[in-house]
Formats: C-alpha cells, structure tokens, sequence
C-alpha cells in the first residue's frame, strides 16, 4: 500500500489497516455510486430538460462541494501543500474539460468517445515523466490496458448510429485534453507521494476553490452565465437536481482521490475506464436492449484486461533471501572470534602508525 505512515479515511472508515481488496472494493463502491446517479441526473437535466450548460452546472456544484467539505470539518489550517501546488492543478483541469468540450464542434460522438476510451494507455505512459513518481510498469499491465481499452471501444461503438467523424483540429483538441488528464492524476499522485499528509479533503477543497474562478470567463465568453440563470431560474427546481447530482459526485470525487492515494493514477483510471462499460451494460440490462457479436467480444477484452491487472506481479524472492542469509550467518563463537581479530589487528595498525608518526 502506497503512503503507509499516513492513515487514509473514507467518510470515516479507516482504509489503512485494511486488506487491500477491502480498500479497492470500499473506494470503487463509492465512485460507481456517485457517478451512476450523476449518469441519472445528467440523463435527466440535459436529454429530458434540454439543458446543456456545464460549466454553469459546474460553477453551482463546486459550491456545494465546498458546502459539504466545510461538513466534513476541513479548514485551511489543516493545509500542508502551497496553494501554488493546486493553482497548476486547477489550469490543467480546466483546460482539459476546456478542450473536450471544444472538441465536440470538430468530432462526432463516436469518434470522441474513442478518443476518452483510451485514457488509460497515456496516464501509464505519462507516469514515467512526472518529478516525484517516475513510474514503471510491467508489460503485463500494459497489455491489459490495451485489452480493456479495445474492449470499450467495441462495446460502446457496437450500437453507434454513425461511424467515427475525426477532423484534425478536433482529433489536436481530444488529444490535448488526453494529454492533460493524464498529467492530472499523475500529478495528484505525485502529491499524495511527496507528502503523505495530504488529504483527500484538501485536494479536493483546494481544487474547487482556485477552479471556481477558472469558470468565469468561459461562462462570460459564450453568454451561458446568463442563459442559464434565466432558464434555471424559471424551472427552479432544477437546483435541487444539481444539489443531488454534487452530492452524489462528491462521493464519487472523495471515492476517486483515495484510489489515487491508494493504487496510483494508473489503476484508478482503469476503474474509471471500465466504470463506462458497467454503465453501458446495466443500461441494456434494465432496459432489454439486445446484444450484438461486437458486445459480446468488447466485454470479454474487459473481462480479459481486469484479470490481467489482477494477476499477481511480485515473484515473493524475500523470503529466499533471507534464508541464504541465515544460512551464511556465522555462529555467535565464530563471530566474537572474528572481532576479537579484527580488534587485535586495528590495535596493530594503530600502533605501527604511531611508531612511523613524528614526534611533534
């Protein structure tokens, strides 16, 4: 486990002294928890009510966020990292949902959801380059990324209505927010490395505090601050909607930064990767959609892919070593021998040099 000396806690369960397999269940639990009903909310707010407004519905929940830290009991006291740590934090999160939504003008849906199905195979990649983490993989987990990403590639493009549209600014865009997203969890492992006192709490208040302002602009630049304000402000309802959705995406973020402090940028973004294929099948589970040859191989590559990851990596060679090393350790006889005669011979050394020293 990474970061033992400091104890991780998930809305009061302590997860430090537990088995890892509890860790991961308890922190993936909660992040396919929150971001199903944020799936629900989202389905509800933009395809039902016909409101597209994110970064005004951004601007709103990170207010809740802060709300529900605030319960949490964090105060900028109990801060161990600079705020300038969390500045770079904020302009790259921001930049990246700034070039994914601009993308959607250059790509199709289906050529984009391709392009965020493969997140997992740069933050891998990207690991390697941050100061602090320097991160190496084994070929095996490189191979089960590439599995689980093929895999959701198949699946959710088996039912696409249209074939991928790429467009060379847009394909620039997707892979620039890739780029970033890849740097941002690296980055916050990173942080959670170089200073294990770093908590959950305080990544994600200091990250919606300096992100706030970041949405300013784009809001005042397409006009939708004010477009949504009088929309929202005739179906006021939709608040309480947005309430619900932060509250359950907050669950879901918390969830999220303790895989990261726990497992590493990697895993955690194979857990997001396959939570869209979880989401994808309950979907046509519910609602008896019928599954095609193409579902059918995407979802055994996931399969495959998972198992992979799962695989032990750690050929045990400790104890080994230490039986070698008992078995040349000599007796305690022969070992008080051996000191008596490397005393005896400094004791010698010491006065020969004394012998050739000039008398001063």
């Amino acid at each position: 486990m990474k970061n033992e000396d400091q104890s991780r806690f998930l809305f009061g369960i302590s997860l430090s002294h537990r088995p890892k397999w509890q860790q991961f269940l308890f922190c993936s639990a909660g992040f396919f928890f929150g971001y199903l009903v944020n799936g629900v909310c989202e389905e509800y707010v933009y395809n039902r009510l016909q409101f597209s407004y994110g970064w005004y519905f951004t601007f709103v929940q990170g207010f809740v966020y802060l709300g529900l830290i605030y319960l949490q009991g964090f105060t900028t006291k109990q801060m161990v990292n600079p705020w300038k740590t969390y500045v770079k934090l904020s302009a790259v999160l921001m930049g990246s949902h700034g070039l994914t939504k601009g993308s959607l003008a250059f790509l199709n849906y289906p050529a984009q959801l391709m392009f965020k199905s493969t997140k997992v195979l740069p933050v891998m990649i990207m690991g390697a380059f941050i100061p602090g983490l320097r991160r190496k993989y084994p070929p095996h987990e490189y191979i089960s990324a590439l599995f689980l990403v093929v895999g959701l590639i198949l699946f959710t493009l088996a039912d696409a209505q249209t074939s991928p549209n790429f467009s060379v600014i847009g394909v620039v865009m997707v892979s620039g927010a890739l780029i970033m997203d890849s740097f941002l969890g690296n980055f916050q492992e990173a942080i959670f490395t170089m200073n294990p006192e770093t908590t959950q709490m305080e990544m994600l208040f200091c990250s919606t505090v300096v992100g706030l302002p970041f949405l300013i602009p784009p809001m005042l630049l397409t006009g939708e601050l004010f477009t949504a304000w009088n929309s929202c402000s005739q179906h006021l309802y939709v608040y309480g909607v947005l309430v619900f959705e932060a509250m359950a995406t907050f669950i879901g973020q918390v969830s999220v930064l303790s895989l990261i402090a726990l497992f590493g940028a990697a895993t955690t973004a194979m857990v997001t990767t396959a939570r869209k294929a979880v989401t994808l099948l309950l979907s046509y589970l519910i609602f008896t959609k019928p599954l095609t040859e193409q579902h059918g191989t995407g979802l055994l590559l996931i399969a495959m892919g998972i198992t992979l990851k799962l695989l032990p990596t750690e050929n045990k060679p400790k104890p080994k070593n230490n039986r070698r090393v008992e078995r040349e350790r000599p007796s305690s006889s022969s070992s008080s021998s051996s000191n008596n005669e490397i005393i005896s011979h400094s004791e010698n050394f010491e006065a020969k040099d004394e012998e050739r020293r000039p008398f001063v």
